[in-house]
């Protein structure tokens, strides 16, 4: 975690929450685990997220070590955005949710 420091509840799952906090949260996570992204790529991948919405998610995550930021210095500028080992274990919990998701909903 940055500099800034947060207070986290004691509960995990408030923990778990305080972080991966609403839908896009999620999503985000998912398409990283297939490796770097520019947040154009983001965006594309995620039809309906805001820009605002999709930056403060990658801020909040770089905050807690989930995600890195790589500035290139080139003419235009590149960023990419990539999960970190932190955020590379959350795969198990994405899939985890599909199997859920599979077993209790499945698609009509």
């Amino acid at each position: 975690m940055s500099e800034s420091s947060h207070v986290l509840p004691e509960c995990g799952v408030a923990r778990f929450l305080l972080v991966l906090d609403g839908p896009w949260a999620t999503l985000i996570v998912r398409e990283l685990t297939h490796g770097p992204m520019r947040f154009t790529e983001l965006r594309r991948a995620l039809p309906g997220i805001s820009p605002r919405t999709l930056s403060a998610r990658l801020k909040r995550f770089e905050e807690f070590d989930l995600v890195t930021r790589t500035a290139y210095a080139e003419v235009p500028p590149r960023v990419e955005y990539e999960l970190t080992a932190t955020g590379m274990e959350l795969r198990s919990v994405l899939e985890a949710m599909v199997e859920w998701a599979d077993l209790a909903l499945p698609v009509s």
